[in-house]
Parts: C-alpha cells; sequence; structure tokens
C-alpha cells in the first residue's frame, strides 16, 4: 500500500507546534475545566461542564497531565489533582461506575497522577476502580462484561473499546502483587480475539453471548453503520488495545491481531487518512469523519513500533507520522473562537438504519477522546512517553 505515501510526514516543528497549540488551549478553558469536566463531544463544537458521571471524563484529565508533562506549568498539575481526588470520590461512592470503562476512567487520571507525583491516594483510587472492574468478569463466557448486569440477555455481551481497560488491570497487578487482576484481562483479551476478528481483518464492536451458558451467538453494532460492517473507532481499539496487552504479557498473537487489524484499517482509508466513522464508507458518500478512530490508530502504531523489529517499526511509524500530518493539516483547532476543543471532524455516535442508536450524537464535532489521543500521537512523537497506561 503506497496511497498513504501521498501525504508528507509530520516535522518537529510541526510537531512541537502542535502540542504549543493544545497546551495553549488547554491552559485557556482551565479554569471552567478544574471543578467540572467536559462533555463527552461538543455541541457546535464547544464542550459543556458536567459532573464526574460520565464514561469519558478520564480523557479531559488525561490531557491536563500531558499538558503538565510539556509545559512544568503547575496549575495544570493542581487542576489534575483536584480532578483525580473527584475520581476517589467517585469510586470510593460507587458513582456511575456500574460499567467497564474503568481504565479510560482511572488509567488517564489517577494511574498517571501516581506515576507522575506517587500520590498514595490516587493509587488507591485506581486500585478501588480495577477491583469494581473485576466484578464484571463473568466465567460463563471467560470476558468482562461492558456494563455490571449480570442477568440481562440483551446485554450479555463484550465491546472492542475494553481492550483498553485491560492495562488498568496488568498495573494493578504490578503495583499490589496479585496476578488476579492480570489473568482476568488476559483471559478476556483471549476471548476478545477470537470473536471479535474476522477473517478479513475486520472487527466487529460487540458480541453476545448467551447468558446462561457463556456460548457465543453472534457479533453485533451499535454504532458501526452496520453488524457486518467496521465502526472506524471500534478498529483503532483492535489497533491500540492489542499492543498495550503486549507491552504487558509478551503474547504473541497480539502481534497477529494488531497486524490483521492495522492493514484492514489502511486500506479502508481515503486519499486524506482521516476515515469516515466506519471503514465501509467510500469517499463521496454523506456520512462523517472520525478523527478521533485516527488518532487512537497512530497511539497503537507507534506503541507496538517499540516491539517490532526495524523495518516493520519503520513501515508504521512512518503510516503514523503521516496520519498525524493530516490531523494537524486538516483537524488541529487553532482559533479558539471557532473551538474550545483540541481536534474538529470527530464523531461520537451517527444513527444508521442498520445499526442500534436513535439518533446523531456529537457528529462532526470535538470529541473529548479524539482530543486526549491527538495530544498523546503527538506526545509519542515528541519524546519516549512513559505511558498513563
Amino acid at each position: 500500500m503506497q496511497e498513504h505515501k501521498k501525504i508528507p510526514q509530520i516535522t518537529e516543528e510541526e510537531i512541537r507546534e502542535g502540542i504549543n497549540q493544545c497546551s495553549r488551549q488547554i491552559l485557556r478553558i482551565l479554569p471552567e475545566f478544574t471543578d467540572k469536566f467536559q462533555t463527552a463531544a461538543s455541541k457546535n463544537l464547544f464542550y459543556g461542564k458536567i459532573d464526574n458521571t460520565d464514561w469519558t471524563n478520564g480523557f479531559w484529565t488525561g490531557e491536563l497531565w500531558l499538558a503538565y508533562e510539556y509545559s512544568k506549568d503547575d496549575s495544570l498539575k493542581e487542576a489534575a489533582m483536584i480532578q483525580c481526588n473527584s475520581f476517589y470520590e467517585r469510586i470510593l461512592n460507587k458513582i456511575a461506575v456500574d460499567h467497564h470503562d474503568m481504565g479510560f476512567l482511572y488509567s488517564l487520571s489517577c494511574v498517571a497522577a501516581y506515576k507522575l507525583t506517587g500520590n498514595e491516594k490516587a493509587k488507591d483510587a485506581a486500585i478501588m476502580a480495577a477491583d469494581n472492574l473485576l466484578t464484571m468478569y463473568r466465567t460463563k463466557g471467560e470476558f468482562i462484561q461492558s456494563v455490571n448486569m449480570p442477568d440481562n440477555q440483551e446485554e450479555y455481551r463484550l465491546i472492542v473499546d475494553c481492550l483498553m481497560n485491560l492495562p488498568l488491570l496488568y498495573w494493578a497487578s504490578e503495583v499490589t502483587g496479585d496476578d488476579k487482576y492480570k489473568n482476568i484481562a488476559i483471559t478476556h483479551f483471549e476471548t476478545t480475539s477470537k470473536v471479535i476478528m474476522r477473517e478479513d481483518g475486520s472487527a466487529a464492536q460487540a458480541v453476545l453471548f448467551d447468558v446462561n451458558t457463556g456460548e457465543y451467538l453472534r457479533q453485533y453494532t451499535r454504532q458501526g453503520y452496520s453488524d457486518d460492517s467496521s465502526w472506524s473507532r471500534g478498529q483503532a481499539w483492535a489497533i491500540y488495545g492489542p499492543a498495550l496487552t503486549y507491552k504487558y504479557t509478551g503474547i504473541k498473537e497480539c502481534k497477529d491481531m494488531f497486524r490483521k487489524a492495522t492493514d484492514y484499517y489502511m486500506k479502508h482509508l481515503p486519499e486524506d487518512m482521516i476515515p469516515y466513522f466506519d471503514l465501509t464508507i467510500i469517499e463521496g458518500d454523506d456520512w462523517p469523519r472520525d478523527s478521533s478512530a485516527a488518532a487512537i490508530a497512530v497511539c497503537g502504531m507507534l506503541e507496538m513500533a517499540k516491539h517490532l523489529e526495524q523495518e516493520e517499526a519503520e513501515y508504521y511509524t512512518d503510516i503514523a507520522k503521516r496520519i498525524v500530518k493530516s490531523l494537524y493539516d486538516n483537524c488541529m483547532v487553532r482559533d479558539p473562537e471557532l473551538s474550545n476543543g483540541l481536534l474538529l471532524h470527530g464523531t461520537y455516535c451517527c444513527y444508521t438504519p442498520y445499526n442500534l442508536m436513535t439518533g446523531d450524537n456529537g457528529r462532526d464535532e470535538c470529541c473529548s477522546f479524539g482530543d486526549y489521543f491527538y495530544l498523546e500521537a503527538l506526545t509519542r512523537l515528541m519524546c519516549d512517553w512513559k505511558m498513563y497506561w
């Protein structure tokens, strides 16, 4: 595949300017979003303020930590610690934690805080979150359920996103010395790799199991175009997730899954390398892009490149630098009057006649996860980043 060669690699100067621009934007809106969190997606390109109750709140705190690492501005550290205290109270009092997204919430907030500052309260919060995640493991089917509804047949499922929650469990085993976290994470990964991937390298979003027997029933989608399509953000999770599990476990199958998922992803990109919200969409169709999927995929490529032989590592790094160049040129927010986000042209949810969405949400907007992964991608390209995952 040589199509991606049409876009140049992002330069070191552009990487630094991108991080500078993102950091300036984050500092600009910090007073609004210290005691409050951003909505999952913007509306008319501006985020609203919410309490710490959504699955996406950790991404904003992660942005604060990334910007702090770059700028060393103590106001960012102070704000991030205020938010970590909020995360401590959230898990202690079990506020909106009846789902699997503990990694999205706590790896980027409290694990990051512990790694960067040694804060014991943040460590305790993250371990409590890992314990909470374990309660969603189902022996019938051997997977982590996406919501804590063990007797509900319609919800007896795993979704591809959960690959990104597993690092919280790997980390918990490292800091506690208890392998129970890591063992469940590995089991969930092995189940996911067997049931989520198709022969052509595409990834389904969700897999349903029989609530009584744990038997695999079917693949389907709630956010992709249709049950047999490949939702772009889900495909990106299938790229980044195996890279993270490989980092912690060295399981050979992680590389195989990564290669298949990445190759499929690359073959279904438009010329500018910013995917439509579903990879089955072709250019000219009236569907939105999803820049967040591009940013996630880049982070996965850059992480896995650390664990590959030189030629293959250079191949995926080259692709990543070209995708980030397109994001930098076509999607990065440069005017604070236009948006209070970092990355334009994201899609949170897109209704189609063939998925289970009831309507659009965050269509062609900024998305908190897109902002975070864009800044993570720039950070990875600038330095040997010690990741929060």
